[in-house]
Parts: structure tokens; sequence; C-alpha cells
């Protein structure tokens, strides 16, 4: 073995590596992503299947949402904050009792 052949093999390993570490790092924002869509839209046909006979949006509180839909109460303020189609009440000032409707 010559000295050029272990730097090729060391230059091969390298990339290789990363290029199986971009390719996992991406895998895993992929799979975040899938999983964050898949809870902001159970949460929104939640929400849709809950309006009142007369059209009017009902605000639901974060404890329900989380308890209807199988999630953790953090995972549900995550969603909610970011999802642009659920909006949180801000009229009454009690942060602590956090309620949220469709747009």
């Amino acid at each position: 073995m010559d000295e050029v052949t272990i730097w090729e093999g060391i230059v091969i390993g390298s990339a290789g590596g990363a290029i199986a570490g971009l390719v996992i790092w991406l895998l895993e924002l992929g799979k975040k992503e899938i999983i964050k869509y898949c809870h902001t839209r159970r949460i929104t046909k939640w929400l849709e299947r809950n309006i009142d006979i007369t059209n009017q949006k009902e605000w639901r509180s974060t404890r329900v949402i989380a308890s209807h839909n199988n999630l953790t109460e953090d995972r549900v303020r995550f969603i909610c904050s970011n999802s642009s189609r659920i909006k949180l009440n801000t009229k009454d000032g009690n942060h602590s009792d956090e309620k949220w409707t469709l747009r």
C-alpha cells in the first residue's frame, strides 16, 4: 500500500460519512414535519367537527383538545400556536385558561 491509496481511502470514508450524516439529518427533519402536519390536521379536523349547530365557533381549552386527540398539552400548545388556521382567545386576558378555535 502506498500513501496515495491510504489518503484516497480516508477521503472516500470521510465523504461517505458526511453524506450519510446529511441523509439521516434530512430524514429526521422530514419525519418531524410529517408528524407536525398530521397532528395539525388531526386537531383542525376535530375543531371543525365541534362547531355547534348555529355555526358559532366554540372555544376549546388546551386540555380538552389534548384529551380528545390523545396528545400532550404541550404538543397541543405548540401545534395551535404555529397553525395559521387556529387562533387563541386573547379577549379574556386569562392566559392560564387557554382556549382555541378555528379562524
